[in-house]
């Protein structure tokens, strides 16, 4: 399956894989058609999908079946009015019927927009009225639904919402009666739809429509949950799956037969880069464990029972893995662990490698981009580094001028696409030339990160260009003090910000959460603060160290350091 869309080339080096690895994207092409399908026919009873809940409850599906329940979605989707180009909601949690449905949605050539389960009301008008939403498909959530019929209540007249359908809890019984199925049917709403009803029902074949979609039509498009402002709408067209061969074959390393986990929710763009384009164009099974809390023993023996082979993780994950007894699990399966989502700090890089034996090879992206940096398998890992650049992506580092910055000088990270754009970039916001032409012009998209680079070549990440803290002259990025931070055993989480300062112009602010067991005190505060100087150039240190039971954060759990900017003001 690969070979039709890469090389087969064999790489010597980082250098031969960036300067030769190419992809080849064909006209028209279509993920579920052209690689599910395909699958299907070749390799009919090789393992697509493992899924399990905290309850329980398992199911296997193979590639063959895949195309079957996608061909249902389809026609259920079809059957209801969706039809080519409408935007369909997808609120499935980690639930299984999440990838069928959106390969169903692909078929169609329907525009999916999965979103998280954590939405208000507001939250849910605000997508409607921006992307002209026509269907939400939903988890079988009381209180979700409620906030659904809630915001369809307020969206008025112009509304496109037509419909809404819910996939029923793998603990229900099918045989609930119509009565007892009425709770979900309120008042001046739509009516829900029972989808698992209609799937099982559904005929397995659906034919694949002429131009049912070009390469720049939108498959997907993404909210993202930004730290300012209000989300973005990230379009991504039919041919973005491809772009993530290099994030699951280079970096986080899946492999034909294999296994893998990533850990994330369906509702944001990581389960696109690793629970399934990438994974399923490399051969390898996708792995889903559906839970609503996260206990890190639990997901250890799940990692240990299943015998996962690739694991990929934010580094909140790998923070609480550390604390509890590795000794215990069997983890011969595994062969590579991969992390992203924020920077890793170089503490649990040490001691997650000391205990497994592990290297975790970090890697960078956005929502707008694929993988577009990592530590990739020629490199030797530089914990807390995010590595070097990924072919196809010219990356440079500028100053504000907008000329390029020296090697150690710390500057915005941009990717120049005036000779070339990277596959699976992102195609602009949707219905929103202004933002888009705010960070992508003359050629350059600018993705308000700041970096650093090394002598060897090697990228590390400084900050968001908006959270860089600017005091008595010196230039702080944010993480290198977190990381500091974290490396004391009082401090379960952090937030280095900015405040004014009548003499300095701004002063460097710790705003801690601590571990469990540490009381706030004020010698605790001249302990951390006597940490940092120690660890780090003294001028670096916070000032200020303020305590607090939890960080305030965005509903995809980054942490919101433009609203402790504004508290301390």
């Amino acid at each position: 399956m690969l070979e039709q869309y890469v090389s087969s080339h064999e790489f010597d080096s980082y250098t031969d894989f960036y300067n030769t690895f190419s992809i080849t994207v064909p006209d028209n092409f279509n993920f579920a058609y052209d690689v599910i399908d395909e699958l299907a026919a070749e390799r009919p009873q090789d393992r697509a999908l493992l899924w399990c809940d905290e309850g329980g409850a398992e199911a296997e599906f193979t590639y063959r079946d895949m195309k079957r329940l996608s061909d249902q979605a389809a026609n259920v989707l079809a059957a209801a009015g969706i039809r080519k180009g409408d935007p369909v909601m997808l609120i499935l949690k980690r639930r299984w019927e999440y990838w069928p449905v959106l390969l169903g949605l692909h078929k169609i050539g329907a525009m999916a927009i999965p979103a998280t389960h954590l939405l208000t009301a507001k939250d849910i008008i605000y997508r409607c009225n921006a992307a002209d939403i026509a269907g939400i498909i939903s988890v079988d959530d009381e209180q979700l639904m409620l906030r659904v019929d809630e915001a369809e209540g307020k969206l008025g007249e112009r509304s496109a919402l037509r419909y809404k359908a819910y996939i029923r809890s793998a603990h229900e019984d099918p045989g609930l009666d119509i009565s007892a199925r009425a709770r979900r049917n309120r008042p001046g709403a739509a009516l829900w739809t029972d989808f698992k009803a209609m799937l099982e029902k559904a005929s397995p074949e659906f034919t694949r429509l002429p131009a049912v979609n070009t390469n720049e039509d939108i498959m997907l498009l993404y909210f993202t949950s930004g730290t300012t402002g209000m989300p973005k709408m990230v379009r991504h067209n039919f041919a973005y799956p491809l772009g993530h061969i290099l994030t699951a074959k280079y970096w986080q390393c899946v492999r034909p037969g294999g296994l893998h986990l990533t850990v994330a929710e369906t509702g944001w763009a990581k389960a696109a880069w690793g629970k399934i384009y990438g994974q399923w164009l490399c051969g390898s099974a996708v792995f889903v464990y559906d839970f609503d809390r996260f206990v890190p023993a639990a997901l250890l023996e799940i990692i240990a029972e299943y015998r996962i082979t690739t694991f990929c993780a934010p580094p909140t994950i790998y923070r609480f893995f550390i604390k509890e007894d590795l000794s215990k699990y069997d983890f011969s399966a595994l062969e590579h662990c991969a992390v992203a989502g924020e920077p890793l700090n170089p503490e649990i890089y040490e001691q997650f490698k000391a205990a497994t034996g592990i290297s975790l090879r970090e890697g960078y992206g956005q929502t707008e981009l694929t993988v577009t940096m990592a530590t990739f398998p020629w490199l030797t890992p530089k914990p807390g580094s995010m590595g070097k650049p990924s072919p196809g992506y010219d990356i440079d580092l500028i100053r504000e001028d907008g000329s390029s910055c020296d090697m150690g000088e710390e500057g915005q990270i941009v990717v120049r696409t005036d000779t070339r754009k990277p596959a699976g970039m992102f195609g602009g916001y949707y219905r929103d030339d202004a933002l888009t032409a705010s960070v992508w012009h003359g050629g350059v998209y600018y993705t308000g990160d700041m970096a650093w680079r090394d002598e060897d070549g090697y990228y590390w990440f400084v900050g968001r260009a908006d959270d860089v803290i600017k005091s008595s002259g010196y230039r702080i990025g944010p993480f290198e003090v977190e990381s500091v931070l974290l490396e004391h055993p009082a401090v379960l989480e952090c937030a280095v910000t900015g405040v004014p300062d009548p003499d300095r112009g701004t002063a460097v602010k710790a705003t801690v959460v601590l571990a469990k067991g540490w009381i706030p005190r004020d010698e605790l505060k001249v302990e951390l603060q006597n940490h940092v100087k120690k660890a780090t150039a003294p001028y670096k240190y916070p000032r200020i160290v303020e305590f607090v039971n939890e960080l305030p954060k965005t509903i995809s759990g980054k942490i919101r350091r433009v609203q402790i900017r504004e508290a301390g003001r």
